[in-house]
């Protein structure tokens, strides 16, 4: 059997690619070898200049450009043509979207245009059978769309059997991103749309730009804390550790909510997936929707005065007390550590 080709739509800006599609084109060269087919990437923008060498080494077989000067800024519908445009040329079996903003926008314009099913926020992709116990009929390498369903208590696998092509949202840093090779070498595909004045109906006015102050997606280190951090005040023991080790700083979902930190840096289902080289979870049960986000990490420390809590099932190394005081503890072994 056949397979189309693995498309991940690229999201860029300026000529800079997002992460999620380098971490997309990782995980699209992975089904395409058990599919024995190749990757395609689609590139809408106003100029592709240096993109597709990146592109191709990081796993991009085939780069489907759409240069068109109304495609500087992403709107949604341009967008969404120009995507249609290079799926309808390329006729892929599977098409793969980063769960952000823009990909949560596009990717339903392409599902409903192609009549394709769409799976958002998926957080794992698999290639298996599926045999319909209706027909008896079987389907041969499907894609497994995989995601947290019903506040993260259950995890549902979603196949789409009969409409292709197969499409999915996936979220940020889900997906380990390649080491690029340089040597890859690829086709490049010039595609043109022609857009009407419908098409164009919205316009950017003004747009305003907030730096990003905090990259958790980027850290090498991230200590987080969670409800059991028991303040606003007790959490600036999470933000001196941070400081003190050269960590960012995380939090669970109950402290968010809470007020003790920002939403930006929330881990977890509904947050933000991470995978540091080093994690340490203070005061945090470790939830399914928690472990989601950061169960991945090469290292988990996790600090906790309730013996059974559920993270200790998957910390590396576990800590029963109480955070008020292991936390200065652990700042002046380093400390010391640090002087000598």
């Amino acid at each position: 059997m056949k397979h189309g080709n693995v498309a991940v739509f690229i999201q860029q800006h300026n000529g800079k690619i997002e992460n999620v599609s380098l971490e997309l084109l990782g995980k699209a060269l992975d089904i395409a070898h058990e599919l024995k087919t190749n990757v395609s990437a689609y590139l809408p923008c106003e100029k592709a200049g240096d993109m597709p060498k990146i592109l191709f080494s990081y796993g991009a077989d085939n780069v489907y450009i759409i240069e068109n000067a109304e495609l500087k800024e992403i709107i949604s519908i341009p967008y969404a043509k120009a995507v249609v445009e290079a799926v309808k040329k390329d006729a892929p079996g599977i098409v793969l979207f980063g769960a952000t903003r823009a990909g949560r926008d596009i990717a339903p314009r392409v599902a409903s245009s192609m009549k394709s099913g769409l799976t958002a926020d998926c957080t794992e992709l698999k290639i298996g059978p599926y045999t319909d116990n209706k027909t008896g009929k079987t389907y041969e390498q499907l894609l497994y769309q995989i995601r947290p369903a019903f506040g993260g208590n259950i995890i549902a696998t979603i196949i789409n059997p009969v409409r292709h092509p197969q499409m999915a949202t996936v979220r940020e840093g889900v997906m380990k991103m390649k080491t690029p090779d340089n040597s890859r070498k690829g086709q490049i595909i010039p595609l043109t749309i022609t857009l009407s004045p419908v098409d164009l109906s919205v316009k950017i006015i003004n747009k305003i730009v907030k730096e990003k102050k905090v990259n958790l997606t980027g850290a090498n280190i991230i200590v987080s804390g969670g409800m059991g951090v028991g303040s606003k005040e007790n959490f600036d023991r999470i933000r001196e550790l941070a400081d003190i080790i050269g960590g960012e700083i995380g939090a669970s979902r109950a402290a968010v909510d809470q007020g003790w930190v920002s939403k930006e840096h929330q881990v977890g289902q509904t947050g933000v997936t991470v995978r540091p080289k080093l994690y340490i979870a203070c005061g945090i049960s470790g939830s399914i929707q928690h472990k989601a986000g950061m169960d991945q990490s090469l290292k988990i420390i996790a600090i906790n005065n309730n013996p059974e809590a559920p993270i200790f099932n998957f910390a590396h190394i576990k800590i029963v007390g109480d955070l008020n005081t292991v936390i200065p503890m652990m700042i002046e072994a380093y400390k010391k550590q640090d002087n000598k």
